[in-house]
């Protein structure tokens, strides 16, 4: 099966099958592009942005960051998920963590846009937008299709630079235009709002040969369940027949389940029916 790390419940939506092995989740896009795993250095990746950062065990008051000022505190590289264990600590507080880092906590929309790339050059973008509403600065829902144009000179700037030679699928995140996790692989998550021509122009891509890049995308809303949620048969049909898939998640901590949906008011509602708690 040349898609690696594909779930079991999501394996319908990766047709045609390419002939040559590509990534879907981090650990195997790093194995599978020895050329290109330095994206993942999330310390370097912040450095490079110009941010404020350090290894865990570099005073940031050597740095003249006050005591009470919040900063990000994260691995410097995760493939198991790469936003887990990501929190806000104080500056007078950074752990002694190995393998952790700190960087200057940035504010304003936090993005996620994926990147169809030949040679190095990116050709084609699906941008997503993530809520105000935060689950331990994890955005609690995102929108799919989101129209933000002035990220993309950045983009290709930063693939120009970073992926030289690169062909295939990669994703970057953004909080207020600057970076924050870069992947060797697509947002599969966001993929069934991404349009049928979508998986198939990837694969000919990677695969060498001719395609057409996707039409825009139809667009839609993903939205974690964070704690327990009532996942119920009855529930379940009741939220299908209000137009909500709901895919039950035992793989992310903290998270019981993730709808998605292309109207948003029907998706709130059945959060509230699964939770007994609006999304406000």
């Amino acid at each position: 099966m040349p898609f690696i790390g594909v779930l079991p419940e999501r394996r319908h939506l990766f047709q045609p099958e390419p002939r040559r092995n590509l990534a879907v989740n981090d650990a195997a896009a790093w194995r599978l592009n020895p050329r290109h795993r330095q994206v993942y250095d999330k310390l370097s990746l912040a450095l490079d942005a110009g941010l404020l950062a350090a290894p865990c065990g570099v005073n940031p008051a050597d740095f003249g960051i006050a005591g009470d000022t919040l900063l990000f505190v994260k691995p410097i590289t995760n493939l198991a998920g790469m936003g887990l264990d990501a929190r806000c600590v104080r500056a007078d507080a950074i752990p002694m963590a190995p393998g952790n880092f700190w960087s200057e906590r940035l504010t304003g929309m936090h993005s996620s846009s994926d990147c169809l790339v030949r040679e190095g050059i990116a050709l084609w973008f699906a941008h997503t937008r993530g809520s105000d509403l935060k689950d331990a600065e994890r955005p609690v829902y995102w929108q799919i299709g989101a129209n933000l144009p002035e990220h993309e000179y950045w983009l290709r700037r930063w693939v120009a630079d970073n992926l030289v030679g690169y062909t295939g699928l990669c994703n970057l995140e953004l909080i207020g235009g600057r970076p924050i996790e870069a992947h060797l692989r697509g947002s599969n998550g966001f993929f069934d709002f991404y349009g049928a021509d979508f998986i198939p122009a990837w694969v000919a891509l990677a695969d060498g040969e001719p395609f057409t890049l996707p039409s825009a995308i139809p667009g839609g809303y993903v939205i974690s369940v964070f704690g327990e949620a009532d996942l119920s048969a009855e529930k379940l049909r009741a939220a299908a027949a209000g137009g909500v898939e709901v895919q039950r998640d035992p793989h992310t901590p903290g998270r019981s389940a993730i709808l998605r949906c292309t109207d948003r008011q029907a998706g709130f509602e059945c959060y509230r029916r699964l939770t007994g708690r609006p999304l406000v």
